[in-house]
């Protein structure tokens, strides 16, 4: 699936990019694509397609931006817009957001509250002779 920012969303986080310098081939926007490419889909950098850019070039770029700060504001742009959207959106008497967490933990069968058996038991045969 092709992972893309739409207009809107772009035009309200360049302006927190950094300016490229030296000689970039690849536009910021390309290149936070092709993060949430890879994000998204769980792949190797190895396998981000081409569209993207070379994927030393995507990777190295987007660690120096972590580095730096520029992908956390970033998402909390994102969120922070996202947030206002669905206030703008909302029915009065709702809730904004909703999580519920469902957690499921196995548990070993001897952690199950089974009653401890204890002592080996003689088989009858054994008891006989």
């Amino acid at each position: 699936m092709l992972m893309q920012l739409t207009d809107a969303h772009w035009a309200r986080i360049a302006p927190l990019m950094p300016t490229p310098r030296g000689n970039c081939k690849l536009a910021s926007r390309q290149v936070l694509e092709g993060w949430l490419f890879v994000t998204k889909e769980g792949c190797s950098w190895r396998a981000l397609p081409e569209r993207y850019g070379r994927w030393h070039t995507v990777y190295m770029r987007g660690r120096r931006w972590i580095d730096k700060g520029v992908l956390e504001r970033v998402f909390a742009e994102l969120q922070r817009h996202e947030l206002e959207t669905q206030l703008e959106r909302r029915e009065p008497d709702r809730p904004v957001r909703v999580s519920i967490d469902s957690t499921i933990v196995k548990v070993h069968q001897d952690g199950t509250g089974a009653r401890i058996k204890r002592g080996a038991k003689r088989s009858a045969a054994r008891a006989e002779a």
